[in-house]
């Protein structure tokens, strides 16, 4: 009998010391888990950063390569400066995302968003044989943090610009109003996405960037739709895509107008 008490004693004590184990285990999974999204959220700053410096590079070059040309300076260095005030403010968005922060929201012409994006990018797509079709009513507006969306915008833009580059095609940008959302769409006539891919597409650090052929050539960071699904999901709102291969891709974008009170 004594024998027997003494076994269970000695069972009780190891579960006891097995349960510590695994709480001290799921403590440091949890400390892990903190670093690893400290290490993507740093990843998608860099990754929308870099987007607006690319710009910010390409006035300055134009304006050191046209020294005689003072016009054409004045106004790459202004762009150049604006693009800097930009850059600042995404930053400043983005940590205050990463932090759960909440930035307060406005309206904003959807229309005047767009060119911004335009504008900042330093880009002509019809030298890429891309014409480009806004197809946004004056005045339609979106309740958002201006300086997110248009990074969604961009994010967006750029991934047509790349699916059409090589051969050209249609990028359309539209918005529509319904009566609690606004939808926006940016579809291309571009190389479209697998089916396989379609379910991974918003997966951090996942891109269909990279060389089939060879998985070394890489073009994609896999964080531009990844961070587009973070800063729709933070205005309450949800974006899909559709695709399909040789037939253009398609993202859609709802954000919910405000309740009475919430504006």
């Amino acid at each position: 009998m004594a024998s027997f008490i003494e076994k269970r004693l000695s069972l009780y004590r190891n579960i006891e010391a097995h349960e510590q184990e695994i709480a001290q285990l799921r403590a440091q999974i949890a400390q892990l888990q903190h670093f690893a999204n400290i290490g993507t959220v740093s990843h998608m700053i860099a990754h929308e950063i870099n987007n607006l410096l690319t710009p910010i590079r390409s006035y300055g070059t134009l304006a050191l390569s046209n020294p005689d040309d003072q016009a054409l300076s004045e106004k790459a260095l202004s762009k150049a400066v604006r693009n800097s005030e930009r850059a600042a403010a995404v930053m400043e968005s983005m940590l205050a995302l990463a932090d759960g922060k909440k930035q307060d929201r406005q309206y904003c012409e959807l229309r005047e968003m767009a060119d911004g994006v335009f504008a900042c990018l330093c880009r002509d797509f019809s030298k890429d044989g891309i014409t480009v079709d806004l197809a946004i009513a004056d005045g339609l507006k979106v309740f958002c943090v201006p300086v997110q969306i248009q990074q969604v915008l961009m994010n967006l833009i750029l991934n047509a610009h790349d699916a059409m580059s090589q051969r050209g095609g249609k990028l359309s940008i539209r918005g529509f109003e319904h009566t609690d959302s606004v939808q926006i769409e940016v579809a291309d006539s571009g190389d479209g996405i697998d089916r396989a891919d379609l379910k991974r597409i918003f997966d951090t650090f996942y891109t269909t960037k990279n060389g089939k052929d060879d998985p070394s050539e890489r073009r994609g960071t896999g964080l531009g739709l990844a961070f587009c699904k973070s800063v729709v999901s933070a205005h309450n709102g949800h974006i899909t895509v559709e695709s399909q291969p040789e037939q253009g891709t398609v993202f859609k974008i709802n954000l919910p107008k405000p309740e009475s009170g919430d504006a």
